[in-house]
């Protein structure tokens, strides 16, 4: 039995990766559709660079989860065929488009037609990355990770962090507007979404056994950490929100503390997932 915190190299990794590709959609949407000001437009341009800082991050992260950091090419031998390989050519692609189009659009080099298709590309590619990180955890040697539960929790990861994350930027670029009022709210279906992921998951590990194991019994506090997951993600969204009902856009510091709150959360819900790993055994009955 275990949290799963020693794999916290990956908790990272997964965590941040799905928060910037949400983060990423949020701030193109906004660069394509409702952001018209050249100066402010180059603001966000230029704040973006956050997005691949934090992915810089994960990456550095998944590499300390190798047995040799040296041999990280190696987990690309097997793209088509491994999950793994698949999960980390998916994500280096869609840092290397995304990065690449933030390089060449601050330096005023980007036409705009072309920078529309190079967004909406980079948006296809962190939806696939997050796909693909979901395929890896598919096993079917671990009834545990093996289920619906696993990408709903990935995809809930981007649609609660993404939106936040990508307020937080544009509102340090100076960005407001109605549109800006979607986030919170997208955010909130998310969180009451993960809530009810969180009790169905919950009762279906009571089902899952093998002849040795009960996947209940694995973590124990199941049923505390996420109450504090939920607390953490719940805190994030007053923050966000209460500024708003009171007739005012949110500050950068409450915006920042109400993503740290959400990034806490969820590596608390990260860790569990990892704390449930379990194989089959000699028998396995659901």
């Amino acid at each position: 039995m275990g949290n799963g915190w020693h794999e916290w190299p990956l908790m990272i990794f997964t965590v941040l990766g799905q928060c910037v590709a949400g983060g990423f959609i949020v701030m193109a949407l906004a660069l394509m559709t409702g952001i018209r000001d050249r100066q402010q437009k180059k603001r966000v341009e230029w704040t973006m660079i956050v997005l691949w800082v934090l992915m810089g991050i994960g990456f550095m992260a998944s590499v300390l989860h190798l047995g040799s950091p040296l041999r990280a090419f190696n987990s690309l031998n097997r793209i088509g065929d491994s999950a793994l390989s698949n999960e980390i050519a998916s994500g280096s692609l869609f840092f290397a488009v995304g990065g690449f189009w933030w390089l060449i659009t601050v330096l005023g080099k980007m036409p705009a037609g072309l920078g529309k298709l190079w967004m909406m590309l980079t948006m296809v590619l962190g939806v696939v990355f997050v796909w693909m990180m979901c395929r890896v955890y598919l096993i079917d040697t671990v009834p545990t990770w093996d289920s619906v539960w696993t990408p709903l929790n990935f995809f809930l990861t981007m649609f609660i962090g993404g939106p936040l994350l990508g307020c937080l930027l544009l509102r340090s670029a100076g960005v407001s507007g109605w549109g800006m009022r979607i986030l919170p709210v997208i955010t909130l279906v998310a969180l009451v979404i993960s809530a009810v992921v969180v009790l169905l998951q919950g009762m279906s590990l009571a089902t899952i056994h093998s002849s040795i194991q009960q996947a209940a019994a694995l973590i124990p506090q199941y049923g505390s950490l996420m109450a504090w997951r939920m607390l953490l993600l719940a805190g994030a969204l007053v923050c966000w929100i209460v500024p708003q009902l009171k007739g005012r856009q949110p500050g950068e510091g409450i915006l920042i503390l109400a993503f740290v709150l959400v990034l806490a959360g969820e590596l608390i819900g990260r860790g569990v997932f990892y704390g449930l790993h379990m194989t089959v055994g000699m028998a396995i009955a659901s």
